[in-house]
């Protein structure tokens, strides 16, 4: 049975969808979307050094009606407004291919992430494919403690780059994009937005792209480019290769 497929159901971090409390309340924020990432990379690595054909992973999310926005609930969405949460599925769901190998300095070690989590320095890694003429980097700053912290500098190097210019589009899942929470925050966290609010809380729930897509040079078949990571965030690159 080694080589069966192997689908994880309900591949969430605590199994009380219909809990709140101010303990749940990282459900609404980029803690739970950061977690994910790192924890759904962390599922390959697993895969991996066992040998075996993981299938698929599943989150169970689910509808609370007659709640307030942001109730807590593990949900992929509150009220009709999209949780980060949802946005690093948008992510993954962009991604196509083959995985490729990533090698990063500020990665937690698996083994130490199995014995003790995220507790000590931050986990900052990530995740990559390709497929045809697109190569997809989703990165992540992830920590257990939902504390403020120092922002992560990344210089990403890729090598084996068979192009001569890249078109990158960069997307991210931060206090700035694709955060719904914060801005419902910001707006003094009405119990019932007005139409006006709603609308804005709609569109601060979608996936952004940060700024507009630029041209990332090839020479020798590498390509750098050098970004920064606010704890907690997330953020797909796609690059769309071309001779």
């Amino acid at each position: 049975l080694k080589r069966a497929p192997i689908v994880i159901g309900e591949c969430d971090p605590e199994g009380c969808a219909a809990c709140q409390g101010s303990q749940l309340g990282y459900r609404n924020g980029t803690m739970y979307s950061s977690y994910t990432a790192a924890s759904f990379a962390r599922i390959y690595d697993l895969a991996d050094r066992r040998g075996v054909n993981l299938d698929a992973a599943l989150t169970w999310a689910f509808t609370f009606e007659d709640q307030p926005p942001f109730a807590g609930f593990r949900q992929l969405a509150s009220c009709g407004i999209d949780l980060p949460v949802l946005n690093v599925f948008r992510m993954f769901s962009r991604m196509n291919g083959q995985r490729i190998a990533v090698e990063s300095d500020s990665a937690v070690p698996l083994e130490a992430m199995l014995k003790s989590g995220v507790r000590e320095w931050a986990d900052v890694s990530a995740l990559a494919s390709f497929d045809g003429n697109k190569l997809c980097v989703l990165a992540w700053h992830y920590h257990d403690d939902d504390l403020p912290g120092e922002e992560s500098v990344v210089a990403l190097e890729l090598a084996g780059v068979k192009a001569d210019k890249a078109r990158l589009t960069r997307y991210a899942i931060d206090a700035e994009h694709s955060d719904a929470f914060t801005a419902w925050q910001k707006m003094g966290s009405p119990a019932q937005p007005t139409p006006a609010q709603f609308a804005e809380l709609e569109k601060a729930g979608q996936l952004a792209a940060v700024g507009s897509p630029e041209l990332v040079a090839v020479t020798d078949g590498a390509m750098k480019f050098n970004f920064r990571l606010s704890r907690q965030a997330v953020t797909l690159l796609v690059f769309e290769l071309a001779r």
